[in-house]
């Protein structure tokens, strides 16, 4: 879980200063960099369940918007056939801005439900060898 969250912190720290030339920085920098902060917590070990459920829960709202929204991820794979959305680094059309925007979103809701289940794995273990010293 180390490495994974080294990992994932290095790549949403990076997808942060992608964002400095991007529309809304104001949006973006502070959203990769909320999973940032939280994988380098629980790189050292420092679990934060509250926190995840909240990033989760606040991500998936903007996700679903992203997705039904004029010009959302909807409209790109039905009216635009999934057109490439990695072929140049400005997005010359709305919807390939907010498909790219909602596959970021889906990155950082995986990682933050990792770290969540796996906080409460953690949790568990650790009440079952309590309750077992009592036991």
């Amino acid at each position: 879980m180390k490495i994974f969250n080294v990992v994932f912190c290095v790549l949403f720290i990076l997808f942060a200063a992608l964002q400095w030339n991007d529309p809304d920085p104001y949006i973006w920098m502070p959203i990769y960099l909320y999973g940032a902060v939280f994988c380098a917590l629980a790189a050292t070990g420092s679990y934060y369940k509250g926190w995840y459920l909240f990033g989760i829960l606040a991500y998936l709202g903007y996700a679903i918007y992203l997705f039904f929204t004029k010009d959302g991820v909807l409209d790109w794979a039905t009216e635009h056939h999934a057109e490439n959305i990695a072929g140049a680094m400005k997005a010359s059309n709305p919807w390939i801005e907010d498909t790219r925007e909602f596959f970021g979103l889906f990155i950082l809701i995986i990682v933050l439900l990792v770290n969540f289940v796996h906080a409460s794995q953690k949790k568990a273990k650790k009440m079952r060898k309590k309750m077992m010293k009592i036991g």
